[in-house]
């Protein structure tokens, strides 16, 4: 079957303009979404969505080819408006490479002015990457990593294949920001890297919630380590770290997080990671109480008697299916054998590129949700603008 018919399905409603413009100068976390309630019952069954509850998902056993016309899709939407954007900045604070005719420029005050919509050269390149794409893996597995090669070749950039700079992991899905240029990629490395040390955050996620946070926004802080149990790599939170655990790999972690609307016992969030470890924002809403929608890895964590929640020992809980209660699986128009095959709902949103010069408005990239999520916000009667 043609690679391409088959992807027909996988991108139908996914495809849409993935935003580049300037931060404004009042911006903060969240301001670009709203909670604007929905009527009761406006996720049917009935509808593409309804029929096909996970619809963006990739489809199994794609073939390289199916990978790379599937990743070039996410780059270039359906009216032909260029979703990777080439950005660069000559003689810059950073040191970006400097750029040819094609591509898009930043000036500063009007984010990023759009020279050519042909993806034919530039250093930047920024694509909607698919839940369930690993970035990497062990040797012949298909990964983004290991298509590369191809999807330079497929986007015109033939002196020089894309590297990864930024990447949403495996489980989620959002933005993906590769580079042509070796050095545009280690500059724009360093930037994110100084800016973690600042607590300045450049990352903001999109995750539904399974319960409704405590608090409204703050900060979650623990101390995770990686624990390889029953031959998994799991992510442990660790109480009280000493000198000792922390030489021995210990991270101590710190995520920002706002509410955004609730509805039906569950939550938008949006999360800002100033630190990175493996897992990061999964466990962090675990120790919250609030796992996120999908998360079949970790959500058994949380156990509930009497309705009230409280964390399990994570060394004792195996990752299994998360369990969904009956109103919320009526809510979501599913079956218990769907909502086992639940896609993690975290959405890499945005994006912060810095300026080209050092008092320069910041450039935001944002990427649109997957048809998965946007169907549950409906049914939740939850909005994010």
């Amino acid at each position: 079957m043609d690679g391409r018919r088959v992807l027909g399905r996988f991108w139908s409603g996914w495809r849409r303009g993935l935003g580049v413009r300037p931060v404004p100068e009042d911006a903060g976390f969240g301001t670009e979404a709203r909670h604007q309630r929905q009527p009761r019952g406006s996720c049917q069954r009935s509808g593409p969505l309804g029929d096909q509850p996970f619809a963006g998902l990739l489809p199994k056993n794609l073939s390289r080819e199916e990978l790379v016309d599937a990743l070039r899709a996410a780059v270039v939407d359906r009216k032909g408006t260029v979703l990777g954007r080439l950005y660069s900045a000559e003689k810059d604070r950073y040191g970006f490479c400097s750029q040819g005719r094609n591509g898009f420029l930043s000036n500063g005050r009007n984010g990023c002015q759009k020279i050519n919509e042909q993806v034919t050269s530039g250093p930047l390149v920024t694509l909607n990457k698919p839940q369930g794409l690993p970035v990497t893996g062990k040797p012949g597995e298909l990964t983004l990593f290991s298509v590369l090669p191809e999807l330079s070749q497929s986007l015109g950039l033939r002196e020089q294949e894309l590297q990864v700079v930024r990447a949403s992991g495996k489980e989620s899905s959002g933005l993906v920001l590769l580079s042509s240029c070796p050095q545009t990629a280690s500059r724009l490395q360093k930037y994110f890297t100084h800016a973690r040390r600042a607590q300045r955050p450049t990352a903001t996620y999109c995750a539904v919630t399974d319960g409704i946070p405590a608090a409204s926004e703050g900060k979650i802080q623990a101390a995770l380590k990686l624990e390889h149990i029953d031959g998994v790599n799991l992510t442990v939170p660790v109480k009280a770290p000493s000198r000792k655990d922390i030489l021995e790999g210990v991270k101590k972690t710190l995520s920002h997080f706002r509410v955004v609307a609730t509805g039906s016992g569950c939550a938008l969030v949006q999360l800002q990671p100033l630190t990175v470890f493996s897992s990061q924002l999964q466990v962090h809403m675990v120790l919250q109480l609030c796992p996120v929608l999908g998360d079949h890895m970790y959500s058994a964590r949380v156990g509930t008697v009497l309705g009230q929640r409280f964390l399990l020992p994570a060394e004792n809980n195996k990752p299994q299916r998360q369990v969904l209660d009956e109103a919320l699986l009526r809510r979501l128009h599913l079956t218990p054998s769907q909502a086992a095959q639940l896609p993690l709902h975290l959405h890499l949103h945005r994006l912060l590129l810095p300026g080209t010069r050092a008092r320069d408005t910041p450039v935001e990239l944002l990427a649109p949700l997957p048809p998965y999520f946007s169907r549950t916000l409906q049914c939740l009667g939850l909005r994010l603008q």
